[in-house]
């Protein structure tokens, strides 16, 4: 039996006299020997725990679950208070971006505690009913998708709904992320025709908060795309992957300009989650164009068009790892564009990926020199 479908994820705050689980909230019999305030029904979900998030948060543990020292001023106590929710933020930040690296490799099961443990810090920090449990519920509900539990992904999705009905006026960003992860919800239960909806949804939120041009927009394009594409609607899903190409390329041309500018080229541009979602995003495309090619007659306009657009997008990823600092894979891409460019009656990007050519064979030399001893 999998860890999420043991999973309870509470509605109230889990601090109670009763130990339970950290993992299913079922009555605990086994206790964290180092943070001594972490507690588990057995040594199964212990060991899920650690593994997920607990080695990293262990000592953490410690000062935001230890009862509070018993101080006769008020003033004492709000100020232990407010560094008791600090320290609660801090853990609810590193539980998320540690979830979200779990899901971006694709080990949902490694998720499920980090993610959890999202929802009990936001239960903490701001109550059991408050809309900044959202995106908690939606990461959990993410991580269901991910391992196929679409029943409890629909619980958490319940629950995000609900909370949201309660607050009419909550923000685009919150209604984006929303419909962004039912639709995903409904692509996995193969209901095209929700997806669609929910997904358009998406779009309109999120373009609404960051704009059309937004890469967060972009992505709610790809989502519609990939659902098109399983509907063997090739030729809408290619117009929209067409649209997030050129919405990619302009973001990364210009993080390139800025790279150039700096003294010391040691900015990181995208985390591990971040590289493996927009590698994957690529990678998808560029499989779509190859097939678009593959079913079209040789030398018509829409091979050219196709030649464009792999042209574009190979460039694409041959920025986006030059600013990841892998010049090796920068290189490899950057030659398959000059490739796909060389065959275009249009080469405006001809000049640009010369340059980003030569740039990634220096840095790949300078790597591969040996190191001088001193």
């Amino acid at each position: 039996m999998s860890v999420m479908s043991e999973a309870v994820f509470p509605l109230a705050n889990p601090k109670q006299t009763k130990k339970l689980c950290e993992i299913c909230q079922k009555p605990a019999h086994i206790q964290c020997t180092r943070c001594r305030v972490t507690f588990y029904c057995d040594v199964t979900h212990q060991q899920a725990d650690w593994n997920s998030i607990h080695e990293k948060v262990c000592e953490l543990m410690i000062s935001v679950r230890t009862p509070a020292p018993f101080c006769s001023f008020k003033a004492e106590r709000d100020i232990y208070q407010m560094q008791t929710l600090k320290r609660l933020e801090h853990l609810r930040e590193l539980a998320h971006a540690t979830a979200k690296n779990w899901v971006s490799e694709g080990k949902y099961s490694e998720a499920v505690p980090a993610a959890q443990l999202v929802l009990h810090c936001a239960i903490d920090i701001y109550g059991p009913e408050a809309l900044e449990l959202v995106p908690a519920y939606l990461l959990l509900a993410e991580v269901s998708i991910g391992l196929g539990s679409l029943s409890q992904a629909e619980n958490c999705l319940s629950q995000a709904e609900w909370m949201v009905r309660k607050n009419p006026g909550c923000s685009r960003t919150v209604l984006h992320l929303l419909h962004r992860t039912l639709g995903r919800l409904c692509s996995a239960k193969e209901d095209y025709s929700s997806a669609l909806l929910h997904f358009a949804n998406d779009v309109y939120y999120s373009s609404e908060e960051f704009g059309l041009d937004s890469l967060v927009t972009a992505e709610g394009y790809f989502l519609m795309a990939n659902v098109f594409m399983k509907q063997e609607k090739t030729d809408i899903s290619n117009s929209l992957y067409e649209e997030v190409t050129r919405t990619w390329h302009a973001h990364l041309s210009q993080l390139m300009e800025s790279y150039s500018q700096k003294e010391h080229e040691s900015a990181q541009y995208f985390d591990v989650a971040e590289c493996s979602e927009v590698n994957q995003m690529f990678s998808v495309m560029l499989e779509a164009q190859q097939q678009d090619v593959n079913t079209h007659p040789a030398y018509s306009t829409t091979l050219s068009h196709s030649l464009e657009q792999r042209a574009l997008l190979s460039h694409s990823l041959a920025m986006f790892w030059f600013l990841c600092n892998n010049h090796k894979k920068a290189l490899d891409f950057g030659k398959m564009a000059k490739e796909f460019i060389q065959q275009c009656e249009h080469n405006s990007l001809a000049e640009s990926i010369q340059s980003l050519i030569q740039r990634a064979e220096e840095h790949v030399e300078q790597e591969q020199s040996p190191v001088p001893h001193h």
